[in-house]
C-alpha cells in the first residue's frame, strides 16, 4: 500500500517533537545567560535540535512497533490506529526508523567532529537507551529511561556542543524539563494501566494504581514551577527565568483534570475491579479523567520551555 508524505510524517508522532527540541533551546538560552556564546556555538545548537528530533522520531516508530508486537497497543488501548488497523505494517515503521537513526547518527558525527569526542559518550548512551525503551517497560524502568534521555542527556549534550565542556550547572534545567516531559509518558501509562498489564508490561503507573498515579502526575506538574522559583530565589538562575510561571495556567488546568481521577461521589466504593474482571464505574471515570493529558502535558512542555527560554534570553541581553 502506498502512503502519502503526510501519512509518513504522522507515523513519527511529530506533535511530540517539542519534548526533545525545546530542552535544547532552553539549555542554549541558559548558557547564553550565564556564559559567552558565539554564533558558531549557536549553529551547533541548531544542529543538535535536528539530531535529537531525528532520534526522537526514530524512537517513536520503534516504540510503536514494540507496543504493537507486545499487544499493549490495541483497539482497547486507544492506540494510534496505523499498526492496529494495518494501515502500515511493522516492517515499514522499522525501515523508516532505521533511516532516521542513520540520519541522526550522521548529524551526531558532524557535531562530534566540530565539538569533541566526548559527545560520542552522551549520544551513544542516548542511542542505547532509546533502543532499550520498549524493554524498559517490562521492568518498571521506562519512566527513568525517559527522564535520563530527555531530562539529563539532552541538557548535558547541549551544554557540550555549545561550550565544548560538560556544564554540570546546566543540570538545574533537567529537573523541570525532565518532570514535565515525564508527565507526558506518565499520563499515557496511567490511561493504559489495564491494557499494559494484560500485555505483560510493567510501568510505575501500574505499580501505583490509578489514583496514586494521578496524584504523582499532579506532582510532576507542580515541581517544575517551584524548582525554577527556588533556583531564582537562591541565585542559581537569573530572575527573568520566572517568565515560565505564566505557563502555570496550563498546568492548573491539567491538575484540575487529573484530580477528577481520585475525586469520588459521596458514598462511592473504592476503585477496584468488579467481580467479572472489568473495571468499576469509578475506575472507568478515573481513566477517562486522565485521557488526553498526554497531549495537554506536551503543550505545557512547549509553553514552559519557550517562556523559560525567552526569559533566559532576556537575561542574556541584560547582562
Amino acid at each position: 500500500m502506498k502512503h502519502t508524505l503526510k501519512e509518513w510524517i504522522a507515523t513519527t508522532r511529530y506533535w511530540s517533537f517539542s519534548v526533545s527540541a525545546l530542552p535544547v533551546v532552553a539549555t542554549t538560552a541558559y548558557l547564553c545567560a550565564t556564559r559567552e556564546v558565539s554564533g558558531n556555538d549557536l549553529f551547533c545548537a541548531l544542529l543538535a535540535v535536528v539530531g535529537v528530533v531525528l532520534f526522537h522520531a526514530a524512537g517513536n516508530l520503534l516504540s510503536d512497533v514494540g507496543d504493537f508486537r507486545s499487544g499493549a497497543d490495541s483497539r482497547e488501548a486507544f492506540a494510534i490506529p496505523n499498526l492496529v488497523e494495518h494501515i502500515f505494517e511493522p516492517k515499514e515503521y522499522l525501515r523508516l526508523s532505521a533511516v532516521l537513526f542513520v540520519l541522526g547518527i550522521a548529524v551526531g558525527l558532524v557535531l562530534t567532529w566540530m565539538c569533541g569526542w566526548q559527545l560520542l559518550i552522551i549520544g551513544g548512551l542516548g542511542f542505547v537507551l532509546t533502543l532499550l525503551y520498549t524493554k524498559s517497560k517490562n521492568c518498571w524502568l521506562s519512566d527513568l529511561n525517559v527522564f535520563v534521555i530527555f531530562g539529563v542527556l539532552i541538557v548535558l549534550g547541549t551544554s557540550f556542543v555549545v561550550t565544548r565542556q560538560i556544564c554540570l550547572d546546566s543540570l538545574l534545567l533537567s529537573v523541570p524539563l525532565g518532570f514535565i516531559t515525564l508527565s507526558v509518558l506518565h499520563a499515557n501509562n496511567t490511561v493504559d494501566i489495564e491494557t499494559d498489564g494484560a500485555a505483560g508490561l510493567h510501568t510505575l503507573a501500574m505499580a501505583m494504581g490509578l489514583e496514586r498515579a494521578a496524584k504523582v502526575y499532579i506532582s510532576y506538574q507542580i515541581i517544575p514551577f517551584f524548582w525554577i522559583l527556588a533556583c531564582v530565589v537562591f541565585g542559581y538562575m537569573p530572575w527573568p527565568a520566572l517568565l515560565c510561571l505564566v505557563s502555570a495556567v496550563v498546568a492548573w488546568g491539567n491538575i484540575r483534570q487529573a484530580a477528577k481521577a481520585f475525586k469520588r461521589d459521596e458514598g462511592s466504593e473504592s476503585d477496584i475491579p468488579e467481580p467479572n474482571g472489568h473495571p468499576s464505574k469509578e475506575g472507568m471515570r478515573g481513566r477517562e479523567a486522565m485521557m488526553g493529558l498526554d497531549l495537554r502535558s506536551a503543550k505545557l512542555q512547549l509553553l514552559f520551555s519557550l517562556t523559560l527560554a525567552v526569559g533566559l534570553i532576556i537575561a542574556a541581553l541584560l547582562k
